[in-house]
């Protein structure tokens, strides 16, 4: 690492832009906390002598708390650049967040931040009453001091709108009370767990829990300890802890915007059983509970099976003969997964990066939301070269390591898990069913008949806005203008009585397609502004846009509007729906680069004929 630093000091001197991704895996490398603050120390000069930092996402984060919040803030600056944020940050004073959040007129405020971090002392999470009070005593004051921090985090969204971060809290980890300390909510130790379970159980969508119990079991409690820090300088905890709990703000804060990645590829041998079929045979490869070997594999796959459950799609991609993997797969009595576990399998002796690409053809979804995993370094080579959206983890010799090298890359970590996110593997297969139907119809219409489509269109409901939030931050292609919201944001448009929100799901023949569509309509005098209009591509030219755009003009009849406006706003991925709006019969007000307006006169409107049942509208919006 000093090799590392001195080679970071050189290109501050030369002003070398590729200090920057130096600083970023340097940061990626190194958890100490010495040489986490050399390293914040280094962008800080970086930029006093102007080296030409990369576009960042801009964030005004604030941190409060019950403790000092420096080098904490110093920490999460630098967090935050290797994350791709660039963080404006507001730091409160020790032990003054009660006042700062309830105060309407703080510098908190003026600071307008879109995300706050709380931080709560430990020491005002204690049980008052004694060993000897009763179990109900014990649980009103778990209940109380849980609805003192939630409503603590109900003053900051309301006063600022702010996404909240709510740390929970460390637990103790001396021997104090020995075995007692779980016969009794009474004990520090009981009482701060069952805090932290009811914080995770009742936050609101717009609190995101902190997760430092986990942070320092993770840690080790006594490594994450630090009395004499405490006592001299009022520090949550040692310095390394101080790290973890940098990094882990980041990452929240990153993926309030951004998704999860949605497709796992694997490689089959030496990934999902030790050996190669083509060689050993089936019977001569390790899998199961008759080796250790073997049975890391197989606890490989389950992991890999609880991802497919929680909405994650698994493909394979092997160099082998299509038949002898398929076998294996299917035949061999320790394998979890199963061919219909895979939305995609190819098999062959081409580059695997190109069998990539003609899976993202298929699925409709891009090359950066998949994860490809091997144990073949030159396959991995080949695949960062010729395919480099697509995120890679090698695998090493020990199987034993895998289920962790996959659960630490925190790649498929989901904000909501949701009805729709259990069938996705089915949906997709599904969809290929459509698709070969549609490679044997004469015509387009003769084929969309053929599908018995039916649709339900309803008001934006509160049981449906995580499955919203989740479309919203991961629907990059056919998206009108990409505006990202978090659950908390969408929550308050259901409420607005300026927005008019709906949904579509739709459903056929071969199965039930889920929540497919998502439309925020606002209301403007006499003209109805199409602020978001987002879909599945998996329904793309099934006439979904049509009965879209026919719901969006009654909508606006209903409510008095004489116009329709929507915009396209340009993006490396969303070129599907730049012609959206002329074929539906908008016409063109104005263009820019950056964005392009269009408008219909709800009068002259014509109502467009559809193959699609419309099976009712339960809620109906307008």
């Amino acid at each position: 690492m000093a090799e590392d630093l001195a080679d970071l000091k050189e290109q501050i001197r030369t002003g070398d832009p590729a200090f920057w991704p130096s600083l970023v895996r340097a940061v990626s490398l190194s958890y100490a906390f010495d040489v986490r603050m050399q390293l914040a120390t280094l962008a800080q000069r970086a930029r006093s002598k102007g080296v030409l930092a990369p576009s960042l996402e801009p964030v005004r984060l604030a941190l409060l708390g019950g403790y000092t919040l420096q080098p904490l803030a110093k920490l999460v600056e630098l967090s935050g650049l290797a994350a791709g944020l660039e963080a404006t940050l507001f730091v409160g004073e020790y032990d003054s967040y009660v006042a700062e959040i309830l105060e309407p007129t703080s510098a908190l405020y003026r600071f307008n931040p879109q995300v706050v971090f709380v931080l709560p002392p430990e020491r005002r999470c204690v049980f008052a009453g004694g060993f000897t009070a009763s179990l109900e005593e014990q649980r009103r004051a778990v209940d109380q001091c849980r609805d003192e921090l939630l409503e603590l985090c109900h003053s900051i969204h309301e006063r600022c709108k702010a996404e909240v971060l709510l740390a929970n809290y460390l637990l103790p980890e001396r021997f104090d009370l020995g075995a007692a300390r779980v016969r009794t909510l009474a004990s520090d130790y009981s009482f701060r767990k069952a805090v932290n379970l009811e914080l995770g159980l009742a936050a609101p969508p717009f609190v995101h829990i902190c997760d430092l119990e986990f942070l320092g079991a993770r840690r080790g409690g006594l490594a994450s300890r630090d009395d004499r820090l405490w006592f001299e300088s009022k520090q949550i905890g040692s310095p390394a802890l101080l790290v973890d709990i940098a990094d882990e703000i980041a990452h929240l804060v990153r993926s309030l915007r951004r998704s999860p990645k949605k497709v796992l590829v694997c490689d089959l041998d030496q990934t999902l059983w030790g050996g190669v079929i083509g060689d050993d045979g089936m019977e001569g490869v390790e899998l199961g509970d008759t080796s250790p070997r073997g049975e890391a594999f197989k606890a490989f796959q389950s992991y890999i099976a609880s991802l497919k459950d929680r909405g994650v799609l698994l493909a394979a991609v092997t160099k082998n003969q299509h038949d002898v993997a398929a076998a294996m797969v299917d035949g061999h009595p320790e394998m979890l997964l199963r061919m219909r576990d895979f939305v995609s399998f190819k098999a062959g002796w081409g580059p695997k990066s190109e069998s990539l690409w003609r899976m993202a053809d298929e699925l409709g979804l891009g090359l950066d939301s998949f994860v490809f995993v091997d144990d073949n370094p030159a396959e991995v080579e080949i695949v960062r070269q010729f395919a480099p959206a697509v995120t890679c983890i090698l695998l090493g010799p020990d199987p034993s390591e895998y289920r962790s090298m996959l659960a630490d890359s925190r790649l498929f970590e989901p904000r909501t898990i949701t009805a729709d996110d259990a069938v996705r593997t089915r949906r997709y297969q599904e969809e290929a069913a459509r698709n070969a139907l549609s490679r044997t119809a004469t015509d387009m219409d003769s084929y969309l008949q053929s599908l018995e489509m039916g649709a339900t269109i309803n008001t934006l409901s509160t049981a449906d806005v995580p499955r919203t939030a989740q479309l919203i931050n991961k629907s990059n292609q056919f998206n009108l203008t990409t505006v990202r919201r978090t659950e908390a944001e969408v929550l308050a448009l259901v409420e607005s009585i300026e927005h008019a929100c709906f949904t579509i799901r739709l459903r056929d023949r071969f199965g039930d397609h889920g929540l497919i569509c998502v439309v925020i309509l606002a209301l403007r005098a006499r003209v109805l502004e199409i602020d978001t209009w987002l879909m599945s591509c998996r329904v793309l030219n099934r006439q979904v846009e049509e009965l879209t755009v026919n719901e969006i003009v009654r909508i606006a009849s209903a409510r008095g509007a004489e116009t329709v406006r929507g915009e396209y706003v340009p993006t490396a991925k969303n070129e599907m729906v730049r012609d959206l709006y002329p074929r539906l019969g908008f016409t063109l007000v104005c263009e820019s680069e950056s964005r392009t307006s269009y408008s219909i006169e709800t009068t002259k409107y014509e109502t467009k004929p559809t193959w699609i049942h419309l099976e009712s509208k339960a809620h109906e919006p307008g």
